[in-house]
């Protein structure tokens, strides 16, 4: 079932209502740079209602960002790739962190809070909320097989897209991407 589900997020996205095709199209012209590795689902999927925990050792769930954009991160301390990337996604928030769009990120497996605060001292990080996935359920059940792997979620909590490996998210084609999806999940102007 995990490798089906993986090969799902591989689909082509598929939006339904007026002007689905134009938008479909919008967002593929935005796939350029390392947005070309970010794979949108067929059709939105839910996540697993799993609880984390913060950095205080709170039970956080990622229902409690709803009504946003989500970039959900999933790292370790010990992964090289994720030491590069986390300070792009520190970026990433402070240029777009907003009541429509906030960045998660999820530490997945055994990853102390002592080593995580070293990691993100090290790395510069200070904007970004640290979220706990001891046990790996949450990893588990979405299928995450390796590290790093960035989860793009609509205001509804559900997946739309998955990005496996780094990404340079603070760049322009990164930021540009997330502002559509930001912009076409509002609600339409009244007059």
């Amino acid at each position: 079932m995990t490798l089906l589900r993986r090969f799902a997020f591989a689909a082509a996205l598929v939006l339904v209502g007026a002007g689905a095709g134009a938008m479909a199209a919008d967002f593929e012209a935005l796939r350029v740079g390392d947005m070309k590795k970010l794979n949108f689902g067929a059709v939105p999927q839910a996540l697993p209602a799993v609880a984390l925990t913060d950095d205080a050792g709170a039970e956080r769930s990622l229902a409690e960002w709803s009504g946003k954009v989500l970039v959900v991160n999933f790292w370790a301390t010990w992964c090289a790739p994720c030491r590069v990337e986390m300070p792009a996604l520190d970026r990433l928030q402070g240029a777009m962190g907003s009541d429509d769009f906030q960045v998660l990120t999820v530490a997945t497996g055994r990853n102390a809070m002592p080593a995580i605060t070293k990691f993100f001292d090290e790395a510069g990080v200070t904007r970004l909320q640290i979220l706990r996935d001891e046990r790996q359920k949450l990893a588990r059940d979405l299928g995450i097989l390796g590290l790093p792997v960035t989860l793009i979620l609509d205001r509804e909590g559900r997946e739309v897209a998955r990005l496996i490996g780094d990404a340079a998210w603070d760049g322009p084609e990164a930021q540009a991407l997330l502002a559509a999806l930001v912009a076409e999940g509002e609600p339409a102007a009244t007059n």
